[in-house]
Formats: C-alpha cells, structure tokens, sequence
C-alpha cells in the first residue's frame, strides 16, 4: 500500500496548525507535509513531530511575498539574492525537522517576460539549490503545478519537470508528480506513473480529488485504481517514496471535519491489509 502523508495546510483546519499534528496521528498518519514552516520555531514544530512519531516528508522553500501574490520566485531574473537567502533558512529548516526534501516553487512568469530568459534563470538557481542541498544530505524537489489553481505558474508538465531535472543532472533534484495537477493539465496518469517512478526522477507524489481538489474518493479519478498501480511499479523499480495528501476536505457533504472525510484511506487500509 502506497505510504500517506497529511497536507497540514489542507487537512485538520477545524485546528490550529501546531493542534494538527496530534489530529493527523490520531487517523493513523505516520508522515506529514505542508506548505510553509516559517510562521513558527523549527524547534516547536520538531516537538510535536517527536511528541506524535511523525515524520516530516516535505515543505517547500520560502515562495516570496506570498501574500503579495508571489507562488515562488525561483524563475524571476533580479532576485536571485532573495531566493538564495530563503533556501538557506529553508536548509536549516529541514536541518531542524529532519526532512529530506524541499521544493521550490517557480514563481508566475511576468506577463510579456521573455521566457528563455525566465528558464534560464529557474534553472541556474534550481542548479544551485541542488547543490547546496546535496552537501546538508537534503534533496530538491520541482513541481508542476495547473494554470487554473495558479494562473501564470511557470512550470507545468511533467515531460518539461524531468527535462530539466535531466538536464541539470543533479542526483538530488527530482519531480514532484502531483496526480491532481497532472490530470487536469495532461490526463493519462496512470501511464505516466508507470513511465516515470521507474527513472528515478520521482521524489514524491501527491493526491487529490479532480476537479474540486476535495477527498480522493470525489472527483473523477479512479484513486484505487492508481493506488495499485504505484504499488506494482513501487515493487518492480523500488520506488520508496510517500504520497501527500493535499487536498481541501469537502466539510460541507462530510461530517467531522478531515477526519469524517477519511472514509477513502481507511478502505485502503482494510484493501491492503
């Protein structure tokens, strides 16, 4: 059975952030995620991660002035300074909290900005993070993200992704395959699934119902189905990585919150075990 991690960004809102730790070991998480660390002590946040026998699997990067409308700034020529300084606090972050991985969000590309010069720009800082990473044993994740949630996102196929991760070359940068992503830009996941955990270029996966980003069991995707098949590829290239649970619980049809909308995760564990 593929590994779940709880999106704490997403999942367990009826708690305060630091109250959600606890709510995602309650319903059987052993791994966590979210966006941002930023606003709280590593310190704090590592506490509760020991207190509760999570593992934290992902965050990402500082994106910018996020409330200013930034979504990452590693694309953006003439702050390459800005982006240096937030990955080295994100470093010490994931220092701090014991996690593997960190992606970094692109950023929206300006409108009318020439776009050779947006790539080159995403790529030497996306270069230099792998490196800095690679000697704190941390790895980089890039991820594609669809025009509708983000409009004007820079990155967003995955053929572009594992372009430019070959292209860079660093053994320590890798995609981040968001499912819910992928099939509204490109559809046929599951064959991209099966094309792509066996390079070696996927670091993580992430789930959520299309086209509301609610619960995986709404939507149109046929999450049981892929389940299996991340686990037949997983068994045949090693694949040993965990799925993030980056949805938005559907309160209004669901009951109690994130944990009433976990019907679909509990049928998964009754399947596999």
């Amino acid at each position: 059975m593929p590994r779940f991690a709880a999106n704490l960004t997403m999942l367990y809102n009826e708690h305060a952030f630091l109250d959600r730790f606890a709510a995602a070991a309650a319903d059987g998480f052993q791994a966590v995620e979210y966006l941002f660390p930023y606003a709280f002590e590593a310190g704090e946040i590592a506490r509760r991660l020991k207190d509760h026998s999570l593992q934290q699997v992902l965050f990402n990067a500082p994106p910018g002035d996020w409330d200013a409308g930034d979504r990452g700034i590693a694309c953006l020529p003439g702050r390459e300074a800005e982006f240096r300084d937030g990955f080295a606090r994100a470093l010490d972050y994931a220092e701090a909290l014991g996690c593997p991985r960190v992606h970094v969000m692109a950023g929206l590309a300006p409108q009318g900005a020439d776009r050779a010069l947006l790539q080159a720009t995403y790529e030497g800082n996306i270069a230099w993070a792998a490196e800095r990473a690679a000697a704190a044993g941390r790895n980089v994740l890039i991820e594609p993200i669809n025009l509708r949630d983000m409009p004007g996102y820079f990155l967003n196929r995955q053929d572009e992704a594992h372009r430019i991760v070959q292209a860079i070359g660093a053994p320590n940068l890798q995609v981040q395959f968001d499912l819910y992503h992928c099939q509204i830009v490109e559809g046929d996941v599951a064959m991209k699934l099966r094309q792509y955990l066996p390079t070696g270029r996927v670091g993580h996966l992430q789930i959520a119902g299309v086209p509301m980003r609610h619960e995986p069991d709404l939507g149109e995707v046929n999450y049981p189905y892929l389940f299996d098949v991340i686990d037949e590829v997983s068994a045949a290239c090693g694949w040993q990585g965990w799925v993030g649970c980056e949805y938005r619980p559907a309160r209004g049809a669901v009951p109690g919150g994130t944990s009433g909308g976990l019907n679909w995760l509990r049928h998964a564990h009754a399947t596999w075990r």
